[in-house]
């Protein structure tokens, strides 16, 4: 009957809910989405402007290290400016433009970006810079003549190769001052550990150029001291060290005079420092003031107005409106043939009646396997009773022997001589036949038939099968053979399997007449091992074909349960075959025989899943 549905059940209510969910959700990840893109661009964009202005200030630092000036400097920042999208400006201190890759777009800010001094550098900002905040390549008076480059680079290929026949792998690098230096594979100094035949001590050694401003600078170092009254007692020097970043200048040697300040060694560097920047400071440009903003100031900028809220609510309700009115339409479609499956299912089963299939999509599809399922249950329904009644008929005959029989000698009208007990002992055991014959088929129809499946010979198989069946044959005037082509493996249950073939050898003795031949043969096809079972009898009918594996069927309807079994062998077979993996069919000619084909998995082939076979 019929019962009312709960409208928080309709599955039309619940396309509805589950579009809005939807809807919702992907707004919400949209804008999300949206969100996250446009602060990571935003992120990378503020990195990427950071790495331009490093790159920036550090290309006109070195254009300030190198240039006693900036008069060449505007081509540097037009270029500057075309990589980097960024407008460029350099004052002096009193902000007078040196150079501006936008002149006149719009005034300075109040602060400058940063200050251009290569005598005064930012250490995180400029590679290799040095402690005192000099840029490495304001080299001043230290840079060498042509001639005085090729002398010390002659001198560091040299020491490069005596190191590199004491086993240590090193470069040559060239110092902004024209200097050769060895260094490492990581880029470091390579003159920590030097090999005693390479210590020459003469790549280190300054040349002309460099130990004359290396001159002047201590000239510079000693006035500075005297004027604030440090002298030192013990000898000293200045000296150069060469590293992989630059030139560095430092003074050895010397203790405080005892009349003199204690400080000696805070106010020595402090007058090298000073005498330093003295002493590179005409070589180099001035001091600018550098300004860095956007190239074009008419960029807009994202502003969440109450005009874009509004925007983003209205195209958030449009989406949420389209998909409600599309979900609704489909849904619909969708519940239609549903309802009428619905009520096609809730009739008695003898009212049943086939849906009609009204579209091609899966509703459709559903709607043809209702139909089917339908019939298929009225097909099974049918065999169902003709199962019981053919069951019933099998023990009826059996039983009403025994009875009739026991009752007979009850009441005193027949001896129990032996010749009625084994009357009465061959019907019991035709009733145990039919039974155990049921149960294996039930075990087989639940899935629960035992196999122990193991290498199996298929020669011995065949002749283990013919021994246990050659007298019976022998006695019928039927002629057993067998015929093996090779020695084909399989891996199957020997005592299932001898079954399956004496249910087949038994079934075509009683089916062949004396003087006719029954064979097993058996071969290996590919991944399988095929075992057939041939006899030259009556042969069956092609339109009984079919129905050979089905319970109960016998070609000839008049044989008893005695001469034409119980019908249950070749169903049997199938079963037990399908349960390895396998397939049996069969072919016939009447007059001529049948013969009947078993196709198994050999041993070491993947077997395939057996297919559950539903006989009613």
């Amino acid at each position: 009957m019929s019962r009312a549905l709960p409208l928080r059940k309709s599955l039309l209510v619940r396309l509805l809910i589950t579009s809005v969910l939807i809807a919702i959700c992907s707004v919400a990840a949209t804008a999300w989405l949206a969100v996250q893109t446009t602060t990571q661009a935003l992120q990378e964009e503020q990195g990427q402007v950071l790495a331009d202005d490093t790159d920036i200030l550090r290309q006109l630092s070195g254009y300030a290290a190198t240039h006693p000036d900036w008069s060449g400097v505007k081509k540097t920042v037009r270029a500057l400016s075309d990589r980097t999208g960024r407008r460029i400006a350099l004052t002096t201190p009193d902000r007078t433009t040196i150079a501006d890759s936008a002149p006149g777009t719009t005034a300075f800010p109040p602060r400058a970006t940063a200050v251009v001094d290569p005598l005064h550098t930012d250490t995180f900002t400029e590679p290799g810079a040095q402690v005192n905040g000099v840029d490495p390549r304001a080299v001043g008076p230290y840079r060498l003549t042509s001639a005085e480059r090729d002398q010390v680079r002659v001198l560091a290929e040299k020491r490069r190769r005596c190191f590199a026949a004491n086993g240590l792998q090193t470069a040559i690098k060239q110092l902004p001052s024209g200097r050769s230096v060895l260094t490492d594979p990581e880029g470091s100094s390579a003159d920590g550990y030097v090999p005693t035949e390479c210590a020459d001590g003469r790549l280190n050694t300054p040349t002309a150029t460099e130990a004359k401003a290396l001159g002047a600078l201590t000239k510079s170092v000693t006035a500075c001291l005297d004027r604030h009254d440090v002298a030192l007692s013990a000898p000293w020097a200045m000296t150069l060290d060469f590293t992989s970043s630059g030139i560095r200048a430092k003074y050895i040697g010397g203790k405080v005079a005892p009349d003199r300040r204690s400080d000696a060694s805070g106010q020595t560097a402090a007058c090298l420092d000073s005498a330093r920047r003295q002493q590179l400071a005409p070589y180099v440009a001035p001091a600018a003031e550098l300004f860095l903003g956007s190239a074009d100031s008419t960029v807009p900028r994202f502003d969440m107005s109450a005009a874009n809220k509004a925007k983003v609510v209205g195209v958030a309700g449009l989406v949420l409106a389209l998909t409600v009115a599309v979900t609704a339409v489909v849904a619909t479609r969708l519940v239609r043939p549903l309802r009428a499956l619905t009520q096609a299912a809730q009739q008695p089963p003898e009212q049943h009646v086939r849906v009609p299939v009204t579209t091609r999509d899966e509703t459709g599809i559903l709607a043809m396997a209702f139909n089917e399922l339908t019939e298929r249950r009225e097909r099974m329904e049918a065999q169902r009773k003709a199962m019981v009644s053919d069951i019933a008929h099998e023990l009826r005959t059996p039983l009403t022997n025994i009875r009739g029989w026991l009752e007979v000698t009850r009441d005193g009208l027949v001896d129990p001589d032996p010749e009625l007990l084994a009357s009465l002992h061959e019907e019991a055991l035709v009733l145990q036949r039919v039974i155990d014959d049921l149960q294996d088929l039930a075990a087989a129809d639940a899935g629960t038939l035992g196999l122990h499946p193991e290498p199996v010979r298929a020669d011995e198989l065949l002749e283990q099968v013919a021994a246990a069946h050659r007298v019976g044959a022998e006695a019928a005037g039927v002629v057993l053979r067998t015929r093996v082509d090779g020695t084909p493996w399989l891996d199957a249950d020997p005592v299932r399997m001898r079954q399956a073939l004496g249910n087949l050898v038994s079934n075509a003795t009683r089916h062949t007449p004396a003087g006719g031949t029954v064979t097993l043969a058996a071969r290996r096809e590919s991944d399988h091992v095929v075992l057939e079972v041939a006899d030259t009898g009556s042969g069956i009918a092609a339109k009984d074909l079919p129905s050979v594996f089905d319970r109960f069927w016998r070609a000839e309807k008049s044989r008893s349960r005695r001469t034409g079994g119980s019908g249950l062998g070749l169903p049997i077979v199938r079963q037990l075959v399908a349960a390895h993996g396998g397939t049996a069919t069969a072919t016939s000619e009447l007059g001529v025989g049948s013969v009947f084909i078993l196709r198994l998995p050999a041993a070491g082939a993947p077997a395939p899943a057996a297919a559950a076979t539903d006989d009613g």
